[in-house]
C-alpha cells in the first residue's frame, strides 16, 4: 500500500473514532495527558507500519492495542507511576504477548465516563467544557479558545490546569449515580451542544459548516438519551440538534455560499430528523418546568413546520423566547428574542430592543448582533448606519462564507 493511501486511512480512523479511543485510554488509565500522547504515538505507529503491512481489518482495534502497550511501557519507565501500575493490576510482560484487541465493535464506549469526568464539580466551569471540546470533540486548542473568544495561550493554561486538577485529584472516570446528575448534567448538555454550534457555523475558516462535528454532537446526544431516556432536557437537547440539523443541505448552496433561513430551499430538509426531533419536542415538553434545550427545540420545530419563511409562527416564536429569557436569561437569548419581535411587531420594535443591548460585553464582538441591527436598520431605510452596521459584522465574520454573504448584502446597500 502506498505511503498516501495508509496515511489517508489511519487519517479518516483517527477522525472517526478519536474521542473514543482517547476516552478508553483514560479511562484505563485516569490520565488525560498519558491518554492523547500515546495515542498520538499509536498513530505514529500506523503510519510506519501500514504501508508496510497494510491496514488492518480492525484498524481502530489495533491502535487501542498498540496504545494501551504504549502506555503501560511509559508507566513502567516512569517510577512515579509505578503504583499507578500496581493499581491497575496490569502485568506489561503479559499484555505485550496477549492476542490483539477483539473488534472494537465489542469494545465498551467510555466516552460519557469522559464526559462526565470532564464535567465534575471540582473543575472551574469555563474548564469544563473545554476539555469536553478538546478531548471529545478533537477541537484543537486554538479553536477551543475561539469558541470561549480567548486567547489561544489562556485557553492551553486553562485545559493544562484542568487536566493536572483531575490528575492530581484522582477524580475517577466514572458514569455519576443519580444523586450527582442535577450538578453534573448541565455541563455535559452545553458541551455538546457547544460541539454542534461549532458544527453549524465554524468560527474560522473556508467553510461555513463542519459536518464531522455536527455528526459527532448529534452522535453524543443519541449516547446521552439513550443512557438517560427519562431526563427531559437530554430528550430536549437531541430535539433541538436534530430539528436544527435537518436543514444542513439547504444551508449552502454548491459552490459553498452561506443560503440564509429566508432564502433555503425546503424540500432540502430531511423529513426523517424533522418528524423524530418532532416527537422528542413533546416528550421533553410533557410535564412541568421546561427546561432551556425543550423550548429552544419548540421554536426550531415552528421554523421547521413553516412551509414558506413567511409563513412562520413568529408570534408563538417570540412568546417562546419570552419564556426562554425567563429561564435562561441571557444577553445571547435577548438578541433571538429581538429579532423574533422584530418580525412579529416590526423594525423598529426590534431595533429598540437591539439597541438595549449594545452594551452587553458579551456581544460587543458577536457579528450576528450588528448584522441583525443593520437588517433592521435597512428596512427602516437608515442606510448609513446600516452599511457601518454591515462592516461591523464583516470584520467580526468568523468563516469565509458569513463575511461573503455580509459583502453581498453590503454592496446591494450601497452599490459598491
Amino acid at each position: 500500500m502506498s505511503g498516501g493511501r495508509a496515511a489517508r486511512s489511519v487519517e479518516a480512523v483517527f477522525r472517526e473514532d478519536r474521542g473514543r479511543l482517547l476516552a478508553l485510554l483514560a479511562a484505563r488509565f485516569g490520565d488525560l495527558d498519558l491518554a492523547e500522547e500515546v495515542v498520538s504515538d499509536a498513530v505514529e505507529t500506523a503510519l510506519e507500519r501500514w504501508p508496510v503491512d497494510g491496514v488492518p481489518d480492525k484498524p481502530l482495534a489495533w491502535l487501542l492495542t498498540v496504545a494501551r502497550r504504549k502506555a503501560l511501557d511509559r508507566i513502567r519507565r516512569d517510577r512515579a507511576h509505578a503504583a499507578r501500575l500496581a493499581e491497575l493490576r496490569v502485568e506489561s510482560d503479559r499484555a505485550a504477548a496477549a492476542p490483539a484487541e477483539p473488534g472494537f465493535d465489542d469494545i465498551p464506549d467510555e466516552r460519557l465516563r469522559l464526559f462526565f469526568t470532564c464535567c465534575h464539580p471540582a473543575l472551574p466551569e469555563e474548564a469544563r467544557t473545554a476539555l469536553m471540546l478538546r478531548f471529545l470533540a478533537g477541537l484543537t486548542t486554538p479553536e477551543v479558545a475561539r469558541a470561549f473568544l480567548v486567547p489561544t495561550a489562556t485557553m492551553a493554561q486553562r485545559i493544562v490546569r484542568a487536566k493536572r486538577k483531575i490528575r492530581e485529584a484522582r477524580i475517577p472516570f466514572r458514569v455519576p449515580g443519580p444523586d450527582e446528575l442535577p450538578d453534573r448534567l448541565p455541563g455535559v448538555l452545553r458541551a455538546v451542544y457547544l460541539v454542534f454550534t461549532e458544527g453549524y457555523a465554524a468560527s474560522s475558516g473556508d467553510d461555513l459548516l463542519r459536518p464531522g462535528l455536527a455528526d459527532e454532537a448529534v452522535r453524543l446526544a443519541r449516547i446521552l438519551h439513550a443512557l438517560l431516556p427519562r431526563e427531559r432536557e437530554v430528550t430536549g437537547l437531541l430535539a433541538l440538534l436534530l430539528l436544527t440539523d435537518a436543514r444542513r443541505a439547504a444551508r449552502v448552496d454548491p459552490a459553498g455560499n452561506q443560503v440564509l433561513l429566508e432564502d433555503q430551499d425546503r424540500a432540502l430538509w430531511d423529513a426523517d430528523l424533522i418528524a423524530e426531533g418532532q416527537g422528542l419536542v413533546v416528550a421533553a415538553l410533557t410535564g412541568p418546568g421546561a427546561g432551556p434545550y425543550a423550548v429552544q427545540a419548540a421554536i426550531a420545530a415552528l421554523h421547521d413546520e413553516a412551509a414558506c419563511f413567511d409563513a412562520t409562527d413568529w408570534p408563538q416564536i417570540a412568546a417562546l423566547y419570552d419564556v426562554l429569557l425567563r429561564i435562561e436569561p441571557s444577553p445571547l437569548v435577548a438578541l433571538n428574542r429581538a429579532v423574533a419581535v422584530a418580525m412579529r411587531d416590526g423594525p423598529e420594535a426590534g431595533l429598540v430592543l437591539l439597541e438595549e443591548l449594545s452594551g452587553a460585553a458579551e456581544l460587543r464582538r458577536y457579528p450576528l448582533l450588528h448584522a441583525a441591527r443593520a437588517d433592521l436598520l435597512r428596512r427602516l431605510g437608515r442606510t448609513e448606519e446600516a452599511a457601518a452596521a454591515y462592516r461591523a459584522a464583516l470584520a467580526l465574520a468568523g468563516n469565509e462564507p458569513e463575511r461573503a454573504t455580509f459583502r453581498r448584502k453590503l454592496t446591494a446597500l450601497t452599490g459598491c
